[in-house]
């Protein structure tokens, strides 16, 4: 393939892109960071060994999401879009996951996000 194609999928805008991205890479940290609680009965070298592994896939994602949404987005703009995801994803991966219940306070503090997110795009 050459460079130069290979150089237009990478730069090209597209906020499609780089939300997808942003979610994949969110699933990753997700499980990183939180799916060890599981598995409490894991010495502490094995959840560190295991999230690691498993953050090294996140990091394969969210950088090319953040180099790809800058050509779109600003960085404030970037990093409230990824902390919408991990809100989202983390709300699902707590409810199924770990069997977390949902709570009504959780929507109202989603809305104050939603709100937040508003305000980021306002020009």
């Amino acid at each position: 393939m050459p460079i130069g194609i290979f150089y237009d999928m990478y730069v090209s805008s597209s906020p499609v892109r780089t939300i997808a991205l942003l979610t994949v890479s969110n699933i990753f940290m997700t499980f990183a960071w939180y799916g060890h609680l599981k598995h409490r009965s894991w010495p502490l070298w094995t959840a560190i060994l295991v999230s690691w592994s498993i953050a090294f896939f996140e990091y394969c994602f969210q950088v090319p999401a953040n180099r790809i949404g800058s050509y779109e987005f600003t960085t404030p703009q970037l990093k409230t879009i990824q902390e919408v995801i991990t809100l989202v994803v983390f709300s699902i991966f707590s409810m199924f996951y770990l069997g977390d219940n949902f709570k009504w306070n959780y929507v109202v503090a989603f809305a104050f996000i939603v709100g937040a997110v508003f305000f980021m795009f306002r020009e």
